[in-house]
């Protein structure tokens, strides 16, 4: 696979998340947010488990146990993200949750002690503008949507330096295929807990799902990995970078939303320093990039 070609594949898998808000705008309204998660991790979980059976049937405790963790990570952050479509449109939820790029070094600062880049900074200030303008309304109140979608990235943040340990320690495609499992049963049992479990019973509803899990899920989880190895984390980084910008292209054409000048200058500015962000050293992408992808 050539250079081109990957950046291509990496491209398509940036519009597949971009697809995700859709999906979910369109089941949130008529369907548990838990009974969304559950049913579209088990569909992948399902599909993964069928294509990859071979070398995932031997696996040993520790990357179960690992497996655990990340799975009640992924599991939040799905969460947070319906819950966040439910209360925002689904074009800001897209520039929202994009950034946990700028959220990983900050994080890494805490862990490593030493204070990030001037770019990681400067995006962070950027990144910040973004924000006030796209979740604060007129009436400086803030959109609790905004709110949902930011917890989901804080915590997919959290997932993609809790991976970059673990797999170093276990088998990645074992890992991350395994992890779509155990959140699949913490929803089906939080489902139980704090809702009626109830299957889709219409057309949108079960074509939601299944974009969720075959688009956003399945292809992303096999298709990212392979690709990545072939490209440099630099081009890797701006082809993700671009998956805020899928979903508002996606969410004007299928569900119409309306977006006001304001939420324009907000998402130009995460944008802006999210690539900014994207742009530092190869060391410090790698922490972010060389993972499974963001969990849309």
């Amino acid at each position: 696979m050539t250079q081109k070609q990957a950046n291509f594949i990496l491209g398509t898998v940036s519009m597949a998340w971009g697809t995700s808000y859709v999906f979910m705008k369109l089941g949130v309204d008529t369907m548990s947010p838990l009974m969304i998660v559950a049913l579209r991790c088990a569909i992948a979980f399902i599909l993964m488990t069928v294509i990859f059976f071979k070398k995932i049937i031997r696996v040993d405790m520790k990357t179960l146990k690992y497996a655990a963790i990340v799975g009640a990570l992924l599991c939040g952050i799905f969460i947070g993200l319906v819950y966040g479509v439910k209360n925002t449109s689904a074009s800001a939820a897209g520039f929202l949750t994009s950034t946990t790029v700028v959220l990983v070094p900050i994080l890494q600062t805490f862990i490593t002690r030493k204070l990030p880049s001037k770019k990681i900074l400067f995006g962070v200030i950027i990144v910040s503008v973004g924000l006030a303008l796209l979740t604060i309304k007129d009436d400086f109140s803030f959109a609790v949507g905004s709110l949902y979608c930011l917890l989901a990235a804080l915590l997919y943040a959290i997932h993609i330096i809790v991976t970059n340990y673990f797999v170093r320690e276990v088998d990645a495609l074992q890992l991350g295929i395994y992890q779509l499992g155990f959140a699949t049963l913490y929803a089906v049992v939080g489902a139980f807990i704090f809702d009626t479990p109830a299957l889709p019973h219409g057309t949108i509803q079960w074509v939601a799902i299944l974009g969720l899990a075959v688009f956003s899920s399945a292809y992303g989880f096999v298709v990212q990995p392979i690709a990545q190895k072939y490209t440099t984390p630099e081009s890797a980084g701006f082809l993700f970078a671009l998956e805020p910008v899928f979903a508002t292209i996606f969410a004007v054409i299928f569900v119409h939303e309306n977006i006001m000048p304001q939420e324009y200058l907000g998402a130009l500015f995460i944008l802006i320093g999210v690539f900014l962000a994207n742009s530092t050293s190869k060391t410090k992408q790698e922490i972010v990039l060389n993972q499974v992808h963001k969990p849309q």
